[in-house]
């Protein structure tokens, strides 16, 4: 039996929750609020195209170049020193953004930006692990952490609209304040952590991954001004997937290796892994697209075309606060397959798009179970990526997870804009306006294509869940106990270590005991 934590313990940790989860959204938020200022920066410097891509792509291209070695820094220097020193990169470089006098100040600032984040985001996770240290909690914080990423990225989307009728200087402003928010906050909230063993740093296969992630992604964002055997998109292509394979070399023979070829041999965190960077890319393809066709092809404002995503977020923070009952009953495995059913529902709605389909009766519902169904399986996929991670490689699964979601819209965006170009370019005779709306048209109906057949390969990949009683939370490490600063010692979690006359209970490093 467990000793229930004290009343000021459980507020404390919920702060920290609060906090932590505030820092995620912001991280997110910081990718898509660029998206709608961008003309006006364009306008104000003279920026080519090719520029403002680089304006727009900066900050995720660090982000998830650097993620890997982030999560491994994490492990081997601690959640909290991590989670502030990459809250103040956060902070100087936004600051230095917001002021920016030209475009290369704004692209070394927005760069500067993805390092605080590829610090920040993976420290946040392993804090969570010590904080909810017993699988039956962790599961649910999880659940709740899984739809803070695609909030964060509406947000951005709605905020966007007014910052570019006020001056696109003030998009950085949140970011700014919860950076300092939580500089002055988290040394109060998140336990100091000692971590459980230091891992070796291998530097060269951390420049492998980190050049090879970032090639890949540049050479992927630049199809949209280039074709594919231009040098311009070829080379980083080329050259960033041969970095890559000279990193997985080097991973399955290496003593310590940044990311351990056996932490993904493992069917249901390749599963979720997937579903993230399915659910990130549907979900920027969504805002995206339709902030595009609203703006362009309907002739709405920035500030109507932000308050036409407000039900979007709506029913993504309720869609988030549900889905604990439905793990609970369902796992993992049937709500990501659920929601992956909706969101391709609603995909499949919006390939019916033409230039004159009405927002409330064509578009808002499509909204809704788009959201409803990305809420959902982030949710799932988050407590399935994470399930059975040990607490020495807490930072290391933070920052594969937020890998997924930072090369999921990468190359996600590119396949369907490739889908999208085609089919405009075959409806070219019908006029500007229609064959733009059937590009993104077609660009929505393969997406739902694919989120369908994803929605079948987790049914296919689902299996028997034990029941939650039989979770082994005996074994856990005294080192993984909740440890908050001002929690009286006598409260210390006593764990039930009488074993179940049913059935053996499975060691506490194996997979997790709820599927």
């Amino acid at each position: 039996m467990v000793v229930p934590f004290p009343r000021r313990a459980i507020v404390r940790r919920r702060r920290a929750f609060a906090l932590l989860g505030t820092v995620q959204a912001t991280l997110i938020f910081t990718i898509t609020v660029v998206s709608v200022p961008l003309p006006a920066i364009g306008t104000l410097w003279g920026l080519t195209r090719s520029e403002l891509i680089l304006v727009s792509a900066a900050y995720a291209l660090s982000f998830s170049g650097l993620l890997l070695f982030g999560g491994r820094l994490v492990d081997r220097y601690g959640g909290r020193r991590l989670l502030l020193t990459g809250l103040a990169f956060f902070a100087v470089a936004s600051t230095a953004a917001a002021f920016s006098n030209g475009f290369e100040m704004l692209v070394a600032a927005r760069f500067g930006q993805g390092v605080g984040a590829a610090l920040a985001a993976p420290a946040a996770v392993a804090v969570l692990h010590r904080l909810y240290a017993d699988p039956a909690s962790h599961r649910r914080a999880m659940a709740r952490w899984g739809g803070l990423s695609v909030l964060g990225a509406t947000a951005g989307i709605l905020t966007a609209g007014v910052c570019t009728w006020v001056s696109w200087r003030y998009m950085f402003a949140p970011g700014i304040a919860v950076a300092i928010l939580g500089l002055l906050i988290a040394p109060r909230l998140v336990p100091r952590s000692a971590p459980v063993e230091r891992p070796q740093l291998d530097l060269f296969a951390a420049v492998l991954a980190t050049a090879g992630v970032t090639l890949v992604s540049y050479g992927l964002v630049v199809t949209d001004q280039y074709p594919w055997t231009d040098p311009m998109v070829a080379g980083p292509l080329g050259g960033g997937v041969l970095l890559l394979l000279l990193f997985i070399a080097v991973e399955a023979r290496g003593r310590s290796p940044l990311l351990p070829l056996s932490f993904l041999d493992d069917t249901s965190r390749i599963v979720g892994l997937l579903t993230i960077a399915f659910a990130a890319a549907g979900a920027s393809l969504i805002t995206l697209l339709l902030g595009l066709y609203l703006q362009q092809i309907r002739d709405w404002t920035p500030l109507r075309t932000s308050a036409a995503f407000l039900p979007y977020g709506i029913t993504l923070l309720l869609a988030g606060r549900l889905c604990r009952r439905r793990l609970e009953r369902r796992g993992p495995h049937g709500v990501i397959a659920f929601g992956l059913t909706c969101a391709a529902a609603g995909l499949l709605l919006l390939a019916t798009l033409d230039p004159s389909t009405p927002y409330t009766t064509g578009i808002l519902p499509s909204l809704l179970l788009v959201a409803t169904g990305l809420a959902l399986a982030f949710a799932g996929a988050t407590v399935l990526s994470l399930a059975g991670v040990q607490a020495r490689q807490a930072g290391l699964a933070g920052g594969v997870m937020n890998t997924a979601m930072e090369v999921g819209p990468t190359v996600g965006l590119t396949m369907l804009m490739a889908v999208a170009a085609a089919r405009s370019a075959h409806l070219a005779d019908a006029g500007a306006v229609v064959a733009t709306t059937g590009g993104y048209a077609w660009a929505f109906g393969a997406a739902g294509v694919a989120f369908a057949l994803l929605a079948m390969l987790v049914t296919i990949t689902d299996r028997p869940r034990r029941r939650p009683d039989a979770a082994p939370v005996a074994a856990l490490p005294a080192s993984n106990r909740l440890a908050l600063p001002a929690a009286p010692r006598r409260f210390t979690p006593a764990l039930d270590t009488k074993p179940s006359t049913k059935r053996p209970i499975p060691a506490a490093t194996g997979p997790s005991p709820w599927f």
